[in-house]
């Protein structure tokens, strides 16, 4: 679910859906020599079927990276009684066994994440999707906030500068709907 979320939530590039029929990792949980199998253990069995390996080699590595972390945050060394192993390696070959090294590894290309945080943002203050016709906005806004080294203030300027944002129209105000009566 971690390397889902990146890549669609941080990344842009969501993974398709999985065909149907085929068992969830939670589906997965069962036992095997008398013990719980652990996260990666699980995901070996995924990408051990070529349907499920055509999107799981791109997903699990960055969950795998994240798997030292329980859903609360806490650092943990153990799953299930064993050591945990969270050794991966990126679609480009790059390893990454640790946020920090994911982190690296997703910031020496940073256009699509910043890409993605940008249309986020301008989703926000518009209050609208980002549609196709915004994308040179978007462009635009990436480009000046690298110049900046992607300070924050750099998206919010080019978001409030944009066209899409100066020419959204306001809805009606309370003066407004006072008035038409």
């Amino acid at each position: 679910l971690r390397g889902k979320w990146v890549m669609e939530v941080l990344m842009g590039t969501p993974p398709p859906p999985p065909p149907p029929g085929v068992p969830t990792l939670e589906e997965t949980d069962e036992a095997t020599e008398g013990r719980l199998l652990t996260t990666r253990e699980r995901m070996e069995q995924h990408r051990a079927n070529p349907t499920c390996n055509s999107c799981h080699r791109f997903i699990d590595p960055i969950g795998l990276a994240l798997d030292g972390y329980d859903v609360t945050g806490r650092v943990r060394i153990r799953e299930n009684g064993m050591p945990l192993d969270t050794q991966g390696e990126l679609y480009d070959g790059t390893p990454v066994t640790s946020p920090v090294e994911l982190n690296a590894a997703l910031m020496s290309r940073p256009i699509p994440l910043v890409r993605t945080f940008t249309q986020n943002l301008m989703a926000y203050a518009l209050g609208r999707r980002v549609e196709y016709y915004d994308q040179p906005t978007v462009r635009a806004i990436v480009r000046a906030a690298e110049g900046n080294d992607y300070r924050i203030s750099s998206f919010v300027l080019g978001i409030v500068e944009s066209d899409a944002f100066q020419m959204q129209r306001a809805g009606a105000t309370a003066v407004d709907a006072a008035g038409a009566h």
